[in-house]
């Protein structure tokens, strides 16, 4: 699968879906813990391991968005810079899309989720667009 094939899935996947969705975007970096380990030093500073610490989040209706390019340039303007975006998708109910209180409660549980470590439920995507498999 290309480097953006799997962004493209979610984009058609979350516009077929039969209620309205939002999709939940955690823009994040990799950052070296205070307390890290002499280890998770070396790990960190060869390009792998730290902790995340989530930046930025936004949410989206799948049909705003053209594709991954367009979303990383938009995250670019808005924020600092980023390493990996984790993705979810927010349902709404009875042909209406989520609430913004609905919305802001799923961002922010998503955003503790991704400092906790808690990233198995979303999708990852580095700053070109390629599918992350982390965990």
């Amino acid at each position: 699968m290309n480097s953006n094939q799997h962004f493209r899935q979610l984009l058609v996947a979350a516009a077929a879906q039969s209620e309205p969705q939002r999709l939940l975007f955690v823009f994040a970096v990799a950052e070296l813990p205070d307390n890290a380990t002499p280890e998770q030093r070396e790990r960190y500073l060869s390009g792998g391991g730290g902790a995340l610490a989530p930046l930025m989040c936004v949410d989206k209706a799948p049909q705003d968005i053209t594709d991954f390019l367009a979303l990383a340039s938009e995250a670019k303007r808005a924020g600092p810079p980023w390493s990996v975006v984790f993705a979810a998708s927010l349902s709404g109910q009875a042909g209406r899309p989520p609430d913004k209180a609905r919305i802001d409660l799923a961002l922010e549980t998503m955003v503790e989720a991704v400092r906790d470590g808690r990233i198995s439920g979303f999708a990852a995507y580095g700053p070109l667009g390629e599918f992350l498999e982390i965990g």
